[in-house]
């Protein structure tokens, strides 16, 4: 059979099941329904309790399927046990190619303090990868922390070891969740900046992000004299670090934000304000919220690690060690434009990625 021709492409039907129906799960999904030319059917949950998603989330979408059905592939995310639902849902199910999609994984992703990690998980996404006919990661980083996940546990089984590795790393690919930039075009290419540095710090308020060490380097640099203002977003929950009480603060006079900004045109709005996005996240699969306010004009300052290398470039990485002098250096940096931001991001917008994606789901759909 020759390859498919692109009148073809809108017949092709894709289920979604996601049981973790919000933030960047949500995003995607909506991203994907928008820019690629197939039809998308959706069976979601809403994002909550994401253990119990985990756990049950296979067998409750195979009871909710039809007893036929003809869909070209299928969807899901990590959040779906694969396996489970190939034993349990309609014998059609075992004829329809599934492809999943890994967010995360849960090798790498950070417990909460003082919690133990359930490996019960990350053996779900490791026979979910077995059970899918493709995987894909939104990052090399997230790839390889799972490929080095799987090995580190198949390698603990007292009398059952799998070579499993290679045949995983062959039928996965990296591929970058899309961004619609189309909300940032209004943004002028040489926006005005304020005469002093404008620190955004637009990350979860956890502890993975390391909030300690970005707020303690602040007021070293607040006490020697260095002159910036600070927007401080994102979103906090209920174990949130005394820190950012401390810091709201101790920074008072430097503060023009502090708080999360749920409206989407404020936040952009809020973003444009400043000059430079600064990450020092111990955990980070990929890193949208940076890529969005480099978009926007602000200079990255990313740890040289996780994520960060394959975004941008060793100009905007740091070390530790090296962390206050790059902020001091911030201090006279020249300014970055959105035009410069807009350069730099372009490759993860939707419209550069399309092409990947459409190999993904279908090969020969070029």
């Amino acid at each position: 059979m020759g390859p498919i021709k692109n009148t073809a492409l809108k017949n092709k039907k894709i289920l979604v099941l996601e049981p973790y129906y919000g933030g960047s799960h949500k995003n995607f999904l909506k991203g994907l329904e928008a820019n690629l030319p197939y039809t998308f059917h959706f069976l979601t949950m809403p994002a909550r309790k994401w253990k119990w998603r985990m756990r049950f989330s296979a067998p409750y979408f195979a009871s909710k399927l039809p007893k036929t059905a003809d869909y070209d592939a299928l969807l899901c995310s990590t959040f779906v046990d694969v396996a489970t639902l190939k034993g349990l849902a309609p014998s059609w199910i075992s004829e329809t190619p599934i492809l999943t999609y890994f967010h995360e994984n849960q090798f790498a992703y950070p417990v909460q303090v003082n919690d133990e990690r359930d490996f019960h998980f990350a053996i779900t996404n490791l026979t979910t990868a077995l059970a899918s006919d493709k995987i894909a990661f939104n990052s090399s980083y997230n790839r390889h922390t799972f490929l080095e996940g799987c090995a580190r546990i198949i390698k603990k089984t007292p009398d059952m070891k799998m070579d499993v590795i290679d045949a995983l790393r062959q039928k996965s690919a990296i591929l970058f969740p899309g961004i619609d930039f189309l909300p940032f075009d209004g943004f002028p290419s040489g926006c005005s900046k304020k005469n002093k540095p404008v620190f955004v710090w637009n990350h979860r308020w956890e502890h993975d992000k390391d909030p300690d060490f970005f707020f303690n380097t602040l007021f070293e640099l607040d006490k020697n004299g260095g002159d910036f203002s600070l927007i401080v977003m994102g979103q906090s929950f209920e174990r949130m670090p005394e820190i950012f009480v401390r810091a709201q603060k101790k920074l008072q006079h430097r503060i023009l934000h502090f708080g999360y900004v749920a409206d989407r045109k404020s936040y952009l709005k809020m973003l444009q304000k400043g000059t430079h996005v600064i990450s020092t996240a111990r955990h980070e699969f990929y890193g949208i919220s940076i890529i969005e306010a480099v978009r926007a004009g602000c200079r990255p300052i990313l740890p040289n690690r996780l994520s960060y290398p394959e975004l941008f470039g060793g100009d905007f990485l740091y070390e530790d060690k090296n962390f206050l002098l790059s902020l001091q250096n911030a201090l006279h940096d020249k300014e970055f434009t959105a035009e410069k931001g807009r350069k730099l991001t372009d490759r993860f917008s939707w419209v550069n990625l399309i092409a990947e994606y459409k190999k993904w789901f279908f090969d020969d759909c070029l």
